[in-house]
């Protein structure tokens, strides 16, 4: 079990990796600054999709990630 402090680090690394570091700080001011349940707001996002297609885009954006181009 990592601890909250590696919790916190890594959250960052990753919104900053794919969202950028500015947007990954409006992110986190936004979040502080209303009140915000995540469980309840995640249940909410593809709720009328099934298993399958909730898979498939989870898929999808896991290979375009994957897909990094290099450059030469």
């Amino acid at each position: 079990m990592i601890t909250d402090t590696e919790i916190k680090i890594t959250g960052f690394q990753i919104l900053a990796k794919n969202m950028g570091d500015v947007e990954a700080e409006r992110f986190i001011a936004l979040i502080q600054r209303e009140p915000f349940d995540y469980t309840k707001w995640r249940e909410n996002i593809d709720e009328d999709l099934t298993i399958e297609q909730i898979s498939s885009k989870a898929m999808k954006i896991r290979n375009s990630q994957q897909q990094v181009p290099v450059d030469s």
